[in-house]
């Protein structure tokens, strides 16, 4: 073999060998080692399923601050939105907007209209993108509306007390007057006399009066039968007499304090019991109140309660009891 036939068997081994070096190259870099690729697929799946986690754990926390609003439960629901806020900044706006509402909802006993304001505002000027912006702008208009309104009625409650204060004073002075016309009444009332000559009951008005020689002694709000439309027809029909009899007795042992007898029933109401083939009953007094009640004063009043009679306070039948000698006049109008 020559020099030149070495020469180029040589180079042609290099050759070869330098192809199966780049060979070899080319399929190293197709193919890294195994162990370099399970290196490199673990951090990034260790990258994903850290960022998964994450949002899986603000899903969560999110899940429990809605269950918490809709318990009822505000400030553990405004607590745990907080506490994402901290941990998930990127959902900055949908917590603020969250939060916003929960301080501003009807139901929450705590609501704080200024705290909602200031979510609403810092959303929208931290995420200026957002899409609660618009919403946000909503609610910021809405609130204040109704701060305003509140502050209106605040007012004219305020206006209302102070007139009721009014009223209250006035009705304080009305109560002493009448108190000092009652005393001067009393003292009139002490100075005559003369008896009355004649009891005047007048049904609708549900007033007695006393009168002598056709001046007014004095007047009383009465009580009539349970029944007081139209005059007393049979016994137990609950209804007060209507026409002219007389005072026939008294009695001062009686089970409604004092009490004076009306001569009902006159002629003409035997006669219409006769027609009617009923009795026409009987012992339809002025009396006080039942004994043992004294304590209810002039709020007997209030409705018709006895059997027929005509009712009075036990002070007053006191001294209508002075005033009315037997055989006076009563005269019962409709």
């Amino acid at each position: 073999m020559s020099i030149l036939q070495a020469v180029r068997i040589l180079n042609d081994n290099v050759k070869k060998a330098e192809r199966d070096i780049h060979k070899k190259q080319s399929e190293t870099h197709k193919h890294p080692p195994s162990l370099f690729v399970c290196i490199i697929i673990t951090s990034i799946l260790m990258c994903g399923w850290g960022c998964l986690a994450d949002e899986l754990q603000a899903r969560s926390i999110f899940q429990e601050a809605n269950d918490f609003f809709r318990q009822g439960d505000f400030q553990a629901s405004l607590n745990t939105y907080q506490q994402i806020l901290e941990k998930h900044p990127m959902e900055g706006d949908r917590i603020l907007f969250q939060m916003g509402i929960i301080y501003s909802y009807p139901a929450n006993e705590q609501k704080d209209y200024q705290k909602s304001l200031e979510c609403f505002q810092k959303l929208i000027e931290n995420y200026p993108e957002s899409r609660y912006k618009r919403d946000s702008e909503m609610m910021i208009f809405n609130i204040n509306n109704v701060v305003m309104k509140d502050k209106a009625i605040d007012r004219q409650k305020t206006q209302i007390e102070s007139l009721q204060q009014r009223v209250r004073s006035r009705e304080d002075e009305i109560t002493a007057l009448k108190k000092e016309i009652k005393v001067l009444e009393q003292k009139i009332f002490a100075l005559r006399k003369e008896p009355a000559d004649k009891v005047l009951i007048e049904k609708r008005e549900r007033r007695l009066t006393l009168l002598s020689k056709g001046e007014i002694l004095k007047t009383y709000k009465i009580a009539l039968g349970g029944n007081p439309i139209g005059p007393k027809e049979r016994q137990g029909d609950s209804k007060t007499p209507e026409g002219v009899y007389i005072i026939d007795s008294r009695n001062r042992n009686s089970q409604y304090h004092l009490s004076l007898r009306i001569s009902y029933p006159n002629e003409k109401d035997k006669k219409r019991a006769k027609e009617l083939g009923v009795s026409p009953g009987g012992d339809i007094m002025i009396h006080g109140i039942k004994n043992g009640l004294s304590w209810v004063g002039d709020l007997h009043t209030g409705v018709d309660w006895t059997k027929g009679c005509i009712a009075v306070s036990d002070e007053e039948i006191e001294e209508i009891d002075r005033l009315v000698p037997i055989g006076t006049i009563v005269e019962i109008r409709p």
